[in-house]
């Protein structure tokens, strides 16, 4: 919880791309120094997306399931497309819903105002 005993908020743009079930994503402090690490939040595809994309829309859902993964990388490979060699998954879970969502971020210590869209970071997915 944020001071106040209120719940962070999501800004209206990364909130709705989670919605449309699009990844977000933020950099976090690595392992050592030679190191670069990411938290993902990737929303899960259900076959309802599948018939919306082939229908071609995109459905909006307030409840759907959300992975998140924190992934550190060899920094030296970041940028090519050799990133996941010596890439270790750190931590993984996967919760449904927005609140469930917003407090497993509470317990891995990152705000929803942290996560921007993957071409506004280095994230080498």
């Amino acid at each position: 919880m944020s001071a106040g005993g209120r719940r962070p908020q999501w800004p209206t743009d990364t909130l709705t791309a989670l919605r449309l079930g699009r990844r977000l994503v933020t950099e976090v402090p690595a392992s050592q120094p030679d190191r670069r690490a990411f938290i993902e939040i990737r929303p899960v595809t259900t076959a309802a997306d599948s018939d919306a994309r082939r229908q071609g829309w995109t459905r909006s859902d307030r409840d759907r399931a959300f992975t998140l993964e924190h992934w550190d990388y060899d920094a030296a490979q970041i940028s090519g497309f050799d990133y996941d060699i010596g890439a270790v998954l750190v931590h993984a879970t996967t919760v449904t819903g927005e609140a469930p969502l917003v407090a497993a971020l509470e317990a891995w210590n990152l705000r929803p105002e942290q996560f921007l869209h993957p071409w506004q970071t280095d994230d080498p997915r």
